[in-house]
């Protein structure tokens, strides 16, 4: 689940009811990995579509919803909500992941990023 540069750490799919999470990740803690997964869940349980949850290439998080087009129970309005959200109540830990992903995965030194 991954395209050139940026890479998906989890997701729900409310059309199969399932969840995803890349184990290339299982060194988060467990706490997050749970918390990830009610988000994800309880975003799809809300709006509909699918809910991922994916790392950029600079190390950025990024929230992503979507759509089957004939899917008329998809609410945008609520998806759009919910993201800003997630964003602002869970900052702490989308910045915590950011961190993890730039220090463990893209092998930045802890120095060159508090230094920005």
């Amino acid at each position: 689940m991954c395209d050139e540069k940026r890479i998906v750490l989890c997701g729900a799919n409310a059309y199969e009811q399932k969840y995803y999470f890349n184990e290339q990740f299982k060194g988060i803690p467990q706490a997050i990995q749970e918390e990830l997964h009610i988000i994800c869940v309880l975003f799809t349980q809300e709006a509909g579509g699918i809910f991922t949850i994916v790392f950029e290439e600079d190390g950025s998080v990024s929230l992503e919803t979507n759509a089957e087009e004939d899917d008329i129970t998809y609410d945008e309005i609520t998806s759009g909500l919910l993201i800003r959200e997630i964003r602002r109540n869970r900052q702490e830990l989308l910045e915590s992941l950011q961190l993890f992903y730039r220090v463990f995965v893209l092998h930045e030194s802890i120095d060159e990023i508090e230094d920005e």
